[in-house]
């Protein structure tokens, strides 16, 4: 049977995720010191798996809401009101999804016709692309730069905009970067915005990992921009909560109410036992973001002092979990660079090219890992690196 002629031509046409093929060469050797995995080392804390716990022991099994439970979304109001100064209604505007990734999928489907244009932003997270082109819309691709901190500026969207253009993404803090868009620059990108008639979606994941005084800054918090944005957020990163998989948007009603008949149809409802974890984290979970936080901070000032010091020049992150190092001085491409790391030391990092074709020269690092973790895997690409007299 020829199944090439069966199978959906664009989902063989996309490519796998080269996240996913780094961490899946690094499970087949042993001793290998993996930075390739946006995860937490971090364990779920306590209070949240125990609320997880009870709701099982008490035999709590059964469906939500298509929604999600009336109380996590209360919370997730709550969250967003006391963070942001957003209000949101939890019965019209918020939709639990099965982690963040549901969500955009959720969103995009909901807004795009084909040959609709999709604003991207990259290097950034490896769904947004592919996603599009599901859903039959035409990504735009929007190359940041190092040297504007990989934020995305108002002459660069204002350049993209076409009048087939309805979805610009904003995927800020940012993977693979750690880049940031403060106050200044989101404003900035609303007065674009307010001259079309364009929808965002503001993936906000990373929004608890932020660094130095001025905290995260949600896009629906900017003057006039909550009515055309859909906000993603999720579980996973700030309360170490990946294998959980929950995550929510929020928005305007009429958009939410589309995703939610997708997500009907598609899912039915998030997990149960994740939702009651989450409601604990959203109460009782502040001081435990705020534990985290200082120890990547910590973690990140290491792993950028370590690149620099061997010569690898090193945009320095001030969100997310990520550094995106320049790759440039060993002469090689990113994926050749990253192949032989892992076979020559044992270190497994995701090359730049993972994240967008202008990630190319660039790699990406994880420092979500323990400090001796992340020490020992400095020095392991420090020798990869004399070896070869860069």
């Amino acid at each position: 049977m020829d199944y090439s002629k069966l199978l959906n031509n664009k989902i063989q046409n996309l490519k796998p995720s080269g996240i996913r093929r780094f961490f899946d060469i690094a499970n087949e050797m042993d001793h290998v010191i993996s930075l390739s995995i946006g995860e937490p080392d971090f364990t779920t804390p306590w209070h949240v798996r125990q609320e997880g716990i009870e709701s099982l022991r008490r035999g709590r099994t059964w469906y939500s809401p298509n929604r999600g439970f009336g109380e996590l979304r209360d919370q997730i109001s709550k969250y967003f009101a006391r963070r942001f100064d957003v209000e949101y209604d939890p019965d019209t505007e918020i939709v639990v999804t099965v982690g963040g990734s549901e969500a955009i999928d959720l969103c995009i489907r909901s807004v795009i016709d084909p040959g609709d244009e999709v604003l991207i932003p990259q290097p950034s997270f490896v769904c947004y692309e592919p996603m599009t082109i599901m859903a039959g819309g035409v990504p735009v691709i929007i190359r940041t730069k190092a040297e504007d901190g990989f934020r995305l500026t108002p002459e660069e969207l204002e350049a993209a905009i076409t009048p087939r253009t309805k979805l610009l993404i904003l995927p800020f803090p940012n993977n693979p970067t750690g880049g940031v868009m403060r106050r200044e620059h989101l404003e900035a990108i609303a007065a674009v915005l307010e001259k079309h008639d364009i929808l965002v979606l503001s993936d906000e994941i990373y929004g608890e990992l932020t660094y130095g005084k001025e905290r995260h800054i949600s896009f629906a918090s900017i003057k006039n921009m909550k009515e055309r944005t859909v906000v993603v957020n999720g579980f996973s990163k700030s309360y170490a909560m990946t294998g959980w998989r929950l995550g929510y948007a929020l928005g305007p009603e009429p958009i939410i109410s589309q995703m939610l008949k997708l997500h009907q149809y598609a899912i039915m409802s998030a997990p149960s036992t994740a939702q009651y974890a989450a409601i604990e984290a959203l109460k009782h979970g502040d001081s435990d973001i705020e534990k985290m936080r200082e120890e990547y901070d910590m973690r990140r000032r290491l792993i950028v002092d370590g690149f620099c010091r061997m010569g690898l020049k090193c945009f320095e992150p001030e969100g997310a979990f990520y550094v995106f190092p320049s790759i440039a001085i060993s002469g090689m491409k990113s994926e050749e660079f990253c192949e032989q790391l892992i076979y020559s030391q044992k270190v497994a990092i995701v090359p730049g090219t993972a994240f967008g074709d202008c990630g190319e020269g660039f790699a990406r690092v994880s420092y979500s890992y323990s400090l001796n973790h992340i020490k020992e895997a400095l020095e392991r690409i420090e020798k990869f690196l004399e070896e070869r007299n860069v």
